[in-house]
């Protein structure tokens, strides 16, 4: 599906079926120097089991065109923007790593518009090291080797991967070389400074009014679960699930049970 948002050209996955705004709306949110294509078997099954699925590239990612926005807030504007030109007036947001961060101040903005929170390998702050925001910078395949890595708990493959011969290690660096090289923008390094930047988190959690769900891998090295009590303290009622054996890539690493905890929590 595309859409027109600020004037550029923004594609949306809707799951395999058309997108009807008439039911109830579940934006994704993909984290840094991803796409859509992290959340397919989640927003299949949503799409195909009542909600209507919007799964954003965002911009200067993926299938979407411009540049990549420099900020959490400029993203989170762009993300209300996007609501607007598929005429969704209310829906909710469930958004990994970086994704995360822009659902969380696209509620703080539009707080009258969110109706659900999923934080999914969330973290804040969400700093970024010196030497990995200079490796996006200079040396991008080598920020995409150490990052592929440090997402996931494990080199082996685990039983809940999609197939014989499938390689969630293999597959996510593979996505990653691919939006790098369909934008020269440094789309990795200015995704990281804006992560590394956001300082409205703690603000945006107290006044989140929604239900909210914090999705956390146990052995996340990225966005380990101690660095959430910030916003699990901040954000009233927030319910907190930890899946095991799992790194901060946890849609494709325990693809199953993510896909049965969110559901569940939007059904709830």
């Amino acid at each position: 599906m595309l859409l027109n948002v600020q004037g550029q050209e923004t594609y949306c996955y809707t799951g395999g079926k058309a997108f009807n705004k008439e039911l109830p709306t579940v934006v994704f949110i993909h984290g840094a120097q991803h796409d859509h294509s992290v959340w397919i078997l989640q927003t299949r099954y949503f799409a195909h089991h009542g909600f209507g699925v919007l799964a954003v590239d965002l911009p200067g990612h993926g299938r979407s065109k411009g540049s990549p926005l420099a900020s959490v807030e400029a993203i989170a504007d762009w993300l209300l923007a996007l609501l607007d030109a598929a005429g969704v007036q209310k829906a909710a947001l469930i958004g990994h790593s970086m994704g995360s961060l822009i659902a969380l101040e696209t509620a703080f903005r539009g707080k009258d518009r969110v109706s659900r929170l999923a934080l999914v390998g969330t973290a804040y702050p969400m700093k970024v090291s010196e030497v990995l925001l200079d490796a996006s910078l200079n040396e991008e395949q080598t920020a995409i080797d150490m990052v592929n890595i440090w997402s996931h708990s494990t080199m082996a493959h685990k039983p809940s991967c999609p197939g014989p011969g499938f390689s969630v290690m293999g597959g996510n660096q593979r996505l990653m070389q691919y939006v790098s090289r369909r934008n020269p923008a440094k789309v990795f390094h200015t995704d990281f400074s804006a992560c590394n930047a956001y300082a409205n988190g703690e603000a945006a959690a107290q006044s989140v009014a929604c239900p909210t769900l914090l999705l956390l891998g146990t052995r996340d090295m990225m966005t380990p679960p101690r660095a959430t009590a910030t916003l699990s303290k901040a954000i009233s009622g927030a319910k907190v699930v930890h899946i095991d054996n799992c790194g901060h890539n946890l849609m494709a690493e325990q693809s199953d049970a993510v896909l049965e905890t969110l559901y569940g929590f939007m059904k709830s």
